[in-house]
């Protein structure tokens, strides 16, 4: 998904409020908090259903939460008024997800999801200073940057998904060896970017007076990049511990 392509499309929709109460960015951190709550209750209830060995349900489930989330997701792309209603759903659903994925990892290696959670929240707070302190700026040609790397990649991974239809991979990428580590953590960083585009949209609606319901386009852009630089630190802890 192109989560700064979505940010955009959004904010020309929501530039200035014509009636009613504009966003806040306490408002847009509030809605955040209420869907990492939704993403969390799934995802520790889909963990301990693997946990305690209900595999034929946890394995239900995350197909429930993968139709779910993609669902939801379209449905918040091209009817963005139902923001308010489906932006849960799709926490809910990715909950689901990244519990069972996370189920899986741990079975293999011993602690790495305390690992992978430690450093996604450290990842959030330092683009949070770096974007506060100026250091970085979301300036258009850093999101031109940004999405032609984000594009690149969902090309490699649609690539690698396709080509295992036939036993086939893309040499180096997806291994635990020098070039397959060196390629996730630059997708861990292109991930981690992300934030700075969540941050300046929510910062931008709030300048510009935006109507209140941007602000769950705004907690669901956060939702978003957690979830996929979770999964991508992830995998690059896996493939150290492989080593």
């Amino acid at each position: 998904m192109s989560n700064p392509v979505f940010s955009r499309q959004a904010m020309e929709g929501n530039s200035t409020v014509l009636s009613g109460e504009p966003m806040t960015i306490n408002g847009a951190i509030g809605k955040t908090f209420i869907l990492f709550l939704c993403l969390l209750s799934t995802s520790v209830y889909e963990f301990m259903l693997y946990a305690q060995g209900l595999t034929d349900k946890a394995s239900g489930l995350l197909m429930i939460g993968f139709v779910a989330s993609i669902i939801s997701f379209i449905v918040i792309m091209f009817a963005r008024k139902t923001i308010k209603y489906m932006a849960p759903v799709y926490a809910l659903s990715e909950g689901l997800i990244i519990g069972g994925i996370s189920a899986i990892f741990e079975s293999m290696y011993n602690g790495i999801v305390v690992q992978a959670v430690g450093g996604t929240f450290l990842a959030f707070l330092t683009m949070l200073v770096l974007y506060k302190a100026g250091i970085i700026k979301c300036s258009e040609k850093f999101r031109s940057v940004l999405m032609i790397a984000m594009f690149s990649i969902l090309g490699i991974y649609l690539v690698q998904f396709i080509g295992s239809f036939f036993h086939m991979s893309i040499p180096g990428l997806f291994t635990s060896g020098p070039v397959g580590i060196a390629f996730s953590a630059v997708v861990c960083v292109i991930a981690a970017l992300n934030f700075i585009i969540d941050f300046k949209v929510i910062e931008d609606g709030a300048n510009n007076f935006a109507d209140k319901s941007f602000e769950w386009y705004g907690a669901f852009g956060l939702i978003v990049t957690f979830v996929w630089l979770y999964i991508e630190i992830l995998n690059l802890l896996a493939k150290l511990r492989d080593r």
